[in-house]
């Protein structure tokens, strides 16, 4: 019976990698036409800020400098249960400072559903809501580009999420790497293919409308993701514009990054519980393939931990037990075949790299780092399962002030 259940789940394991591949393969090619409209839709530019008065300054001047008539758009930074100087600077720098005070529900799910429903009491109202992160840097044509796409029908858009420090260490370099693939090989190849993209948790952008119909409600710990999977539910498949940059600060230290990737996990392994089962029937009922693809990146969660908890039982199996005790398909394949399939995996990322044309330096030098960090989600991920009950929001502290200039600069 055990024999029965390691083969059954080697072979659906193996089926997903091959499925994802197959997939990333439509991200090789990037359309180069694409409609233009003039600039009509009006904007809301949401930024959820917590304690964040070192980076702040920065995203309100970039903001200032988006290639967008500053009459069809205004900004409000959410204060949310600041205690240092974040609502200053934004008032300095003549934007709206929306400061929110509620210690008992914190998070920046729980800061965007009370700024929606002061913006719906306000005066003016907006066709679109667009969201940042305080550390961030949008990209001069971000607004151009929402407008294009709303223009085209498109109700809830994801931008192109970059990395703007890449080179500070090996884990922002690997972080910049991840992106890179995701961007390329994941989020563009189900663009091209007309399916469902999923959000990032900024850079975002949702038609007023919509939110009114649907309310906010995601108030997990990975608010995108369970945004995504509401609107999926809804009939409605979040966009991805390639053209639209926003850059994100990552952590420097690796325990800052696995404090973060924790959290992700944690808000996983709920919204997985909560969405899977009914995506993947509306996707039978309905034969949807674009529902069974977000389904299974909703699930994506336990298949990493899957693959981790067998791995180690047959490790163990081998070490201690005289094994192997217990059926495994990929023992009777040919080594070549393993070392090809692992191969392939990390070469992917590569391919991306190339198809991206990523010019920072160090950030191949810190490709040899790069396995510690794809190997260090199976144990965050394990832990995270033990503690997804945990609904304790952690901040993670944002310090790397730089400008859209440098960024750009040394991407040339």
């Amino acid at each position: 019976m055990t024999d029965a259940l390691f083969v059954t789940l080697q072979v659906i394991l193996a089926a997903i990698a091959v499925y994802q591949f197959t997939f990333s393969l439509f991200g090789l090619h990037k359309k180069k036409t694409k409609t233009k409209y003039k600039p009509e839709k009006t904007f809301a530019v949401l930024v959820a800020a917590h304690n964040e008065e070192e980076v702040v300054g920065a995203l309100m001047e970039n903001l200032k400098q988006l290639n967008y008539p500053s009459e069809l758009f205004d900004v409000f930074v959410i204060c949310d249960n600041c205690t240092d100087g974040t609502a200053r600077i934004v008032r300095e720098h003549g934007m709206n400072a929306c400061v929110r005070t509620n210690p008992n529900l914190r998070g920046k799910g729980y800061a965007i559903e009370w700024m929606l429903k002061e913006l719906w009491g306000m005066q003016r109202q907006y066709d679109a809501v667009v969201m940042f992160d305080a550390d961030n840097l949008a990209h001069t044509e971000f607004l151009m580009e929402m407008n294009n796409d709303l223009c085209s029908g498109a109700r809830v858009i994801q931008g192109y999420i970059d990395t703007k420090n890449p080179e500070d260490s090996w884990i922002t370099a690997a972080y910049g790497v991840s992106y890179w693939y995701i961007n390329r090989l994941w989020q563009l190849s189900r663009h091209n293919l007309n399916m469902a993209n999923f959000l990032g948790g900024t850079g975002m952008c949702f038609e007023t409308n919509l939110l009114k119909e649907m309310g906010w409600g995601a108030t997990s710990l990975v608010e995108d993701l369970e945004f995504t999977m509401r609107s999926a539910s809804h009939g409605v498949y979040p966009k991805f514009n390639y053209d639209a940059k926003v850059f994100d600060e990552k952590p420097l230290t690796f325990k800052a990054s696995s404090r973060q990737r924790l959290r992700w996990m944690q808000g996983h392994f709920t919204v997985a519980r909560r969405y899977f089962f009914p995506l993947l029937w509306q996707s039978i009922k309905e034969r949807s393939l674009t529902k069974f693809d977000l389904a299974l990146y909703g699930a994506n969660v336990y298949i990493v931990l899957l693959t981790f908890l067998m791995t180690a039982v047959m490790w163990v199996d081998m070490a201690l037990f005289n094994g192997p005790n217990i059926a495994n398909i990929y023992g009777s394949l040919p080594i070549w075949l393993g070392f090809l399939a692992i191969g392939l995996n990390l070469v992917t990322f590569g391919v991306a790299m190339a198809l991206e044309k990523v010019k920072f330096k160090k950030v191949y030098a810190y490709l040899v780092f790069f396995p510690i960090y794809l190997i260090s989600w199976y144990p965050i991920t394990f832990y995270a399962f033990f503690t997804q009950n945990n609904k304790q929001w952690s901040h993670t502290k944002h310090t790397r002030v730089v400008r859209l200039e440098e960024v750009q600069s040394k991407q040339v």
